[in-house]
């Protein structure tokens, strides 16, 4: 069975990096999540010699990067983007070796960081935006970060505009939520968590009937 490759965007406080995880698990594959993706932003601002570190990993053995890469996840906890976004092409190209190696080398889910549009040219690409109503995303926020109303509604505008300002800059100025982009558009609120799950995975199999098939051959 070819790999695949799941891709998702999604509004910050729209429940995606919950539903990407459930879903990977479900799926028995791993989840690389946005702040995975935005690793050479940040090692870059905390140690040089680290960043060096693991650029180095993209030249030896698969199983060695990607073991490296599934440790320093566990590193860094994920923010709101609270600043403007700064472009860094650099630091882009790198953050785009990790997906096209994480393509090649396994079955994953990938959030963020316009994998989507990197990957837009591989069959095997299901790519998933997520997005859902300021309403039922403001107490998530507030309870994920400790926060009040006012800070949620600051850190959902600053986080979601930072996204839209990286794709477009990064995609030669398409936009973040056009829904030609992606092969299926949901909305968490109206769905719920689990059964958004559902219907991906669903989705999934209606998408890759070779999936559907090696899960029943698996089963029986």
């Amino acid at each position: 069975m070819q790999n695949f490759i799941i891709t998702i965007a999604r509004g910050f406080g729209s429940g995606g990096k919950e539903i990407a995880s459930k879903l990977a698990k479900e799926l028995g594959i791993h989840c690389y999540e946005n702040r995975i993706l935005t690793l050479a932003s940040e090692l870059s601002g905390i140690d040089k010699q680290e960043f060096e570190e693991v650029n180095e990993k993209l030249r030896e053995e698969k199983h060695s990067f990607i073991e490296r890469l599934s440790l320093l996840q566990h590193r860094i906890k994920p923010h709101a983007e609270n600043e403007n976004f700064i472009s860094n092409d650099e630091l882009y190209e790198y953050q785009k070796k990790i997906i096209l190696e994480l393509a090649k080398t396994e079955s994953c889910v990938i959030v963020g960081k316009c994998a989507d549009w990197v990957l837009k040219d591989n069959p095997r690409t299901f790519s998933i935006y997520i997005e859902a109503p300021r309403e039922f995303c403001r107490p998530r926020i507030m309870k994920k970060m400790n926060v009040n109303k006012e800070t949620a509604d600051a850190s959902i505008s600053t986080t979601d505009e930072y996204r839209a300002s990286y794709y477009k800059y990064y995609t030669g100025g398409n936009y973040w939520t056009n829904p030609v982009n992606y092969d299926l558009t949901i909305n968490s609120a109206r769905w719920g968590i689990d059964t958004s799950i559902k219907l991906l995975k669903q989705s999934l199999f209606l998408k890759f009937p070779d999936l559907n098939t090696s899960s029943k051959e698996k089963n029986s």
